[in-house]
């Protein structure tokens, strides 16, 4: 077939892309089956001019990586959106609170082992108990890497909340993380108990410190038995008597383990030192 024919204007006409004059003038060139992929000449040279384009980009390109790679490692570090995690909040304190009466007259007696199981732990510690704050004497540390204070308060005993709420609510501790530590008279002498929550008993220190924390029960408390009153004796007599020399050794004793009791619960929690402090006998138990 033989290719058709163009008007000599049209066969003439100048256009910019010479790739489209080709067409107009050679239509058979472009259509024949025989080179499906020849182009004329200036059609090629606008493919070379493309890829001369992409080379251009392209070094672009590896002119900006290496002006980037150029900078010092710090103002690039700089530039990053930061990716370091937020610290942890500040650990509650634990507060363990001894209940007693204040003064030379009741110490070393019954109703004051609150006192002395606290002065124990603050010996075994390192805590120093000579600030007065809080209607307390108060000291802070750590047993591990938990912080502590230590609160004996000197309200006397049946006032013991006002000392105690004002440590909770200034703090904002826990109520979970507040130990009371008092005299029982229903446990047998030197033997331990601890529970995670409860009532008064009929303690008028505990009757106190609930009050104060708003009618709430749920915090731990560490009782020691001291025994009942022998025969017909009163029971403020009592719990107002001193210890014996013989009882006081015995004391020591459960000191001690009072003292592992309050370490594993701060480090291992409740559960672990209730078994160990439930399980333990006493040292007239022992003998």
């Amino acid at each position: 077939m033989k290719a058709a024919a163009f008007p000599a204007k049209i066969a003439n006409l100048s256009y910019p892309y010479g790739c489209c004059a080709q067409l107009f003038r050679f239509p058979a060139a472009f259509l024949s089956p025989a080179l499906p992929y020849s182009r004329p000449a200036p059609c090629r040279k606008l493919a070379r001019g493309r890829r001369g384009v992409g080379g251009l980009m392209s070094q672009s390109l590896s002119s900006s990586s290496q002006s980037l790679s150029s900078q010092p490692e710090s103002e690039l570090l700089q530039a990053l959106p930061s990716s370091k995690p937020k610290p942890p909040p500040p650990q509650l304190p634990w507060l363990v609170v001894g209940l007693g009466n204040p003064g030379k007259k009741y110490q070393g007696t019954r109703h004051n082992v609150g006192f002395e199981m606290v002065d124990a732990l603050a010996d075994a510690e390192g805590i120093s108990m000579n600030t007065v704050n809080f209607k307390a004497l108060f000291g802070k540390g750590v047993i591990g890497n938990i912080p502590i204070m230590l609160a004996k308060p000197q309200t006397f005993m049946n006032l013991s909340g006002e000392s105690v709420g004002q440590i909770v609510s200034f703090y904002k501790i826990p109520l979970k993380q507040v130990l009371v530590i008092y005299d029982d008279l229903d446990l047998p002498f030197g033997k331990l108990r601890l529970l995670p929550k409860g009532g008064h008993g009929g303690h008028n220190g505990m009757r106190s410190i609930i009050d104060r924390l708003k009618g709430s029960r749920d915090f731990p408390r560490l009782r020691i038995g001291i025994g009942r009153p022998p025969g017909k004796m009163d029971t403020a007599n009592f719990v107002l008597r001193q210890f014996s020399r013989q009882e006081q050794g015995e004391l020591d004793y459960t000191f001690q383990t009072g003292i592992e009791a309050i370490r594993i619960l701060l480090l291992e929690g409740i559960n672990k030192s209730a078994t160990f402090v439930n399980t333990q006998k006493s040292m007239e138990q022992l003998s």
